[in-house]
């Protein structure tokens, strides 16, 4: 009697990790899917899909023109905004 128990605890033991190893690939997929979604809707990929001896992309430089270029215009943009903030208020 013995015997059969054995049997049954393997063979019960052995649909339950196929059970698990079914939820777990239906787990990863679903996490795979998830971290595609993520990596299209914010523009860039993720960690996991860059491969492993790639160099991380350098950082743009901006020449002293070009920031010089920047601040005026955000100055500009600014004081239009104050200017258009002020004149409901006077009137």
């Amino acid at each position: 009697m013995p015997r059969t128990r054995s049997v049954e605890n393997e063979s019960l033991l052995s649909a339950a990790l196929e059970g698990l190893e079914l939820q777990r690939q239906r787990i990863e997929d679903q996490i795979r899917e998830v971290k595609s979604l993520l990596g299209k809707r914010s523009g860039r990929a993720t960690v996991d899909a860059e491969p492993a001896g790639a160099k991380p992309a350098r950082k743009r430089q901006l020449s002293a023109a070009a920031r010089k270029r920047i601040a005026a215009a955000q100055k500009r943009r600014w004081a239009e905004y104050r200017k258009q903030q002020a004149e409901p208020q006077e009137s």
